[in-house]
């Protein structure tokens, strides 16, 4: 699961990758409006989290102007504006929840996944599948038959990646955007790698293997 983080302040937003990171979260950072419009437009996201006070506007500008592009991507406002008419400015423009700073992070972890959650409930069940591997984009649970499957984060997010797009087949570029960003040289072998970690886990101990690849183009879950 992919999550855009709209903050001026580093150590703040480095603070907030980290810990969403060792949740099995892939966070970009942008320090600004132009920045995350950037991103915006460039990658999908479930979920950006927004600060108001930015170098080059106001976060209520960039919500304000996604929902009207139709952009239906939740926001968590994150936030040192504690009055209730920052924070009715704030759901007025779009935002799905409002959180003032100082906060605690285990608590908009729980917020973060409150906003997804309700997302999903819009949208349809949280659990993908793919024959009998289930993966559960909320909790980043992953299952196969009866056995629990513990993935690294990286190797979660492709995995997820792969199964949002069932029986689509995935360039590596298209992986290594979704997941890396710009972090890694696009001519690695980084996502081959990936890819043999996840199949050990996700397939080897099964005669039906999911996880294939589509010489010359890519990569795709299907179980067809």
């Amino acid at each position: 699961m992919k999550i855009l983080i709209v903050e001026d302040d580093k150590r703040i937003a480095h603070n907030i990758q980290k810990f969403l990171k060792g949740q099995n979260y892939v966070v970009d950072i942008a320090a600004d409006l132009s920045e995350g419009n950037t991103y915006l437009e460039s990658s999908e996201y479930e979920l950006v989290i927004l600060d108001w006070m930015l170098p080059d506007g106001v976060g209520v500008e960039l919500c304000e102007e996604l929902r009207k592009k139709g952009n239906s991507v939740p926001i968590l406002m994150l936030t040192a504006k504690s009055q209730i008419e920052d924070k009715l400015e704030g759901f007025d423009c779009g935002a799905d929840d409002y959180m003032t700073k100082p906060f605690d992070m285990n608590e908009l972890l729980a917020r973060i996944r409150a906003v997804i959650r309700r997302k999903s409930q819009d949208t349809g069940s949280p659990v993908l599948s793919a024959g009998n591997l289930k993966v559960n984009i909320n909790t980043c649970e992953v299952s196969r038959g009866n056995k629990d499957i513990m993935l690294s984060p990286k190797e979660y997010a492709i995995l997820e990646y792969l199964i949002l797009n069932k029986c689509k087949v995935l360039s590596r570029m298209e992986i290594i955007e979704h997941v890396w960003g710009d972090e890694i040289d696009p001519f690695s072998n980084t996502v081959d790698v990936h890819i043999n970690y996840l199949r050990t886990k996700v397939d080897s101990e099964w005669k039906k293997k999911l996880i294939l690849t589509v010489k010359n183009r890519g990569y795709m879950i299907c179980d067809n």
